[in-house]
Order: C-alpha cells, then sequence, then structure tokens
C-alpha cells in the first residue's frame, strides 16, 4: 500500500474524496497520483472535476486521488499540507496561491524548480510575459498557475438596488457609503459580511485599502514605499470602520452564507472575488438576473484596477510519483486543462490562446480587462505575503471587526505586525 498511516490520516481527516475518477479499492497503489487541494464544493469542485477528465483521458492507467481539506478559503488546508511537508510526507503535487505564498517552501527546499516544463511545454511564450516575470525567483519558477481571479469585484442584487433606489454601481468609496445607506433606510443591510476565519473579512479590507489609496501607494505597501502607519493606511482604516458599520449583526458567517443575504435580497453589497459567480451559478442563479457586478470602487484611479491571485500547483520533492506528479502539471498548464478548468470555477485562463466563447458574459469582460487594467495583487490570497505573512494579516483585520471596529490604532499595530512576520 502506498500511504503510510500518516499519510492516510491526512488524507481521511482531510475530508479526502478519495478516487475522484476511480474506485477507492484501486486508489491506493504505487502508481496514484495524489493531488491536495482546498476545492471541496462548488464550482471550484466542478472545476477540478473538468480538469481530472482530462488528465484521465490522458492518463487512463494513474488512479487519481484528492486529499481536499475544506473551509476557509484555504487557511485549514495549508496547515495540514505544512504538517505534512515538515514530515517528509508530501502529495504528489499541492494547490498554493502564485507569489509569496511559496516562499517558504522555496526557502525550505520542498518544491522543485519547474522551470524545464515552461520550456519543453511553451509556457513562457503562452503565458503573460508579466506573470511570468512575477512567478519567477532567482531566475527559477516554482508553480504552474491554472487561472486567474479577480479580487476585487462588487457583487450586488438588481431588485434590492431597485427597492433602495439605486441605479449604478458606485464609482468611489464614498458612493458606496451612501448607497449602503440607501439600502439600510429600506431595511436591507448595506453589505454583506463573512466573519468566518478572519480571511473574508481582511479580503474587504484589502480592497478598501486599495480603494482608498489607490494602486501606486497600495503596491507602496510592500516594497516600502508608502507606510503602514501613515496617513493613508488611517484613512484606508477609517473607511473600513465605517463601512462595516452597515454590515449584517452575525459575525460569524462563511462567505457563502454572506453571499447568500445578497442573492436572497437581504443585503445590499458583496465585496467578494469573482468565484462567488461560480458558487452562485452552482446553486442555480443566474447572472445579470440574480446577482450583477462592477468593479469595486477606487477613489483615486482613472481607470479600473484589477486585483489578482492565481490557484497554481506544484511539484513536492519527495513526492511519491513524481512522473504522475509531472503529467499532471502538464495538464494544468494546457489549454485543454485550463479551458475544461476556469469556465466552471469561475476564473479566467492564464494562457493568452484561450477560447473565450466557452466562458459567461462576466469572464469574458475580465478576460478583456486583465490584458488592459492596472495589476495590483492580492494580500490575503499570497501575492504580496507569505503564509505567515497572511495569517497575521487576517487576525489583525478579524480582530478589529470582531472588536467592533473600535480600535484602529491597535489595527495598525497589528499590520505593521504582519508585513515584519512576512519578511522573517
Amino acid at each position: 500500500m502506498r500511504l503510510n498511516k500518516l499519510r492516510m490520516a491526512a488524507v481521511v481527516t482531510a475530508v479526502a474524496v478519495v478516487a475522484t475518477v476511480m474506485p477507492a479499492s484501486q486508489a491506493a497503489t504505487n502508481k496514484q497520483l495524489e493531488i491536495f487541494t482546498w476545492w471541496a464544493s462548488g464550482g471550484e469542485a466542478a472545476g477540478l472535476k473538468g480538469m481530472t477528465d482530462v488528465f484521465v483521458k490522458a492518463n487512463p492507467n494513474t488512479p487519481f486521488v484528492n486529499a481536499t481539506v475544506a473551509g476557509a478559503a484555504g487557511v485549514n488546508a495549508k496547515g495540514v499540507l505544512v504538517s505534512r511537508m515538515a514530515a517528509g510526507n508530501p502529495p504528489d503535487t499541492f494547490q498554493a496561491h502564485a507569489g509569496q505564498e511559496l516562499s517558504g517552501y522555496v526557502k525550505a527546499g520542498q518544491v522543485e524548480d519547474l522551470t524545464f516544463l515552461y520550456k519543453s511545454e511553451g509556457w513562457n511564450k503562452i503565458f503573460p510575459a508579466g506573470l511570468v516575470k512575477q512567478l519567477t525567483t532567482g531566475g527559477k519558477i516554482y508553480s504552474v498557475p491554472v487561472n486567474i481571479h479577480r479580487a476585487n469585484v462588487l457583487w450586488w442584487n438588481p431588485a434590492a438596488a431597485k427597492k433602495a433606489g439605486i441605479t449604478a454601481a458606485p464609482k468611489t468609496l464614498d458612493e458606496m457609503l451612501v448607497d449602503m445607506a440607501k439600502f439600510k433606510a429600506v431595511g436591507i443591510d448595506g453589505i454583506a459580511l463573512a466573519g468566518n476565519g478572519d480571511w473574508a473579512i481582511a479580503h474587504l479590507f484589502d480592497v478598501v485599502l486599495l480603494g482608498s489609496m489607490g494602486s501606486a501607494k497600495y503596491n507602496g505597501l510592500w516594497t516600502g514605499k508608502t507606510s503602514w502607519r501613515g496617513p493613508d493606511v488611517k484613512k484606508a482604516v477609517d473607511y473600513m470602520a465605517k463601512i462595516l458599520a452597515y454590515g449584517n449583526s452575525s459575525k460569524s458567517l462563511d462567505w457563502p452564507d454572506a453571499g447568500k443575504l445578497v442573492t436572497g435580497g437581504k443585503a445590499g453589497f458583496f465585496i467578494m472575488g469573482d468565484w462567488a459567480s461560480s458558487q452562485w451559478q452552482s446553486d442555480g442563479l443566474k447572472l445579470e438576473t440574480d446577482y450583477t457586478w462592477a468593479p469595486a470602487p477606487n477613489n483615486v484611479d482613472a481607470g479600473p484596477v484589477y486585483m489578482w491571485l492565481s490557484d497554481s500547483f506544484t511539484l513536492p520533492k519527495g513526492a511519491v510519483n513524481r512522473d504522475a506528479g509531472i503529467a499532471w502539471l502538464k495538464v494544468c498548464g494546457s489549454l485543454a486543462g485550463q479551458d475544461s478548468f476556469n469556465p466552471l470555477k469561475g476564473s479566467i485562463a492564464v494562457r493568452t490562446d484561450s477560447d473565450a466563447k466557452k466562458y459567461d458574459s462576466y469572464l469574458q469582460a475580465a478576460m478583456k480587462e486583465w490584458k488592459t487594467d492596472v495589476l495590483v495583487g492580492s494580500t490575503v490570497h499570497g501575492v504580496n505575503y507569505n503564509n505567515a505573512g497572511m495569517a497575521a494579516y487576517d487576525s489583525a483585520v478579524g480582530k478589529f471587526y470582531t472588536g467592533g471596529a473600535k480600535d484602529k490604532t491597535g489595527l495598525i499595530a497589528s499590520l505593521v505586525a504582519a508585513l515584519a512576520a512576512s519578511k522573517a
């Protein structure tokens, strides 16, 4: 049996979907592929199934094990993964956000350089040059991105907006505050808030930071050009406190439940990544009818800004079935793999030759805007911070939210500490 006791425990307790495409009796063999993700339901599970089908067709003799750890946008999965990697018990490949999130694994020498695949598969010519540059560390690339998500999306229910007398999406944070007051006046919460696990509230704050100070100063937070103790961050924290005051009373909702407040007409706005759309579509809702969208408000930038993140896969050192891991990575970067995965996941392909006809109206718009908008990275989803920095950042904003958004000085001090944690 390939799975030792530790590995089997990780698969079982991680809400493993064993034998996604093969019977369980055939899954635990020396030639299986074990991948590790946090994609457990809705559009993300459907997208993974689409890419899995491509893999199985190309590799019919390789049983497939999806060790999935659900919940908290990957926070739960990352904890299990860190333990497995430290114990020398890696899966054959694991999901991670592209960017600084991978830096800890790279520094620890736990993942292989994949530059050879970029050359053999031609990805350095078919992936956007700017993205390849961001993925490169010391001349090496350690992951294969399967998608691009947009984080700074404003969602709302057209029927609820009509009831509140709102006819267009707010373009600035001040306009958003005015609209949230209109929602409140007709008995609808101004914004849906998801406090479960801190990350979704931190996601909201990340978008508010960007909207308040603009892309140049936001990017400066990660290079040292913008001070976390300066007036720009203080202004963003003030906006955040005002926005939170319009939210739902429950502070323990997971993001899908918070989203249902919007689609059900009980809350006005929802700031969440575009995976929300695939979740709602998997629930049977219709884009532009039951919900609609716009770029999140921005006070500074003259044109639209695209806050991006990317799911990617790696090749851990010491993987039991390295060849199967490489075969999976080839599917991840392939045209067939990405166009089978992304329309269902609610994201766009990394490849520039993707078939736009396979994507819905929102995703087609995202494809165009990815090529033209100013790009900034999502802090909560691994572009700007490593795991330690992200955990500290999420915790800081979560504490501010559950504490009634009163301790602004404490929040800023904790954000400074999060920056230090990411650099340690």
